[in-house]
């Protein structure tokens, strides 16, 4: 029997495929297999929606930095996003509209 991966990492795993991070995106951030991830996703039967005109992107940021990040409102026109909780940190996921 493997060992136990706390159901906070399964959860936030869960969370980052369904905005669109790879396997190997959600590895490096969370230190969690990417094959690991592949099993929760299979287990849960969770199933991503296909939106060809949007890309998601990340970027980890501290209190500060999030902060600052934020107080550009060009930052903030010309896409959807969210921000989460990642242990110390913050990350935000954005979408933009691919560029034709």
């Amino acid at each position: 029997m493997g060992k136990k991966i706390d159901d906070y990492y399964v959860t936030k795993a869960l969370q980052l495929y369904l905005e669109g991070l790879s396997y190997r995106e959600i590895e490096r951030i969370l230190g969690v297999s990417h094959v690991t991830v592949s099993n929760w996703v299979k287990e849960f039967r969770v199933k991503r929606l296909t939106q060809g005109d949007y890309h998601p992107t990340y970027k980890i940021f501290n209190h500060l930095e999030l902060v600052e990040y934020l107080k550009n409102k060009e930052q903030l026109s010309g896409a959807g996003m969210i921000i989460t909780e990642l242990g110390d940190k913050f990350m935000l996921i954005k979408w933009e509209r691919f560029k034709d």
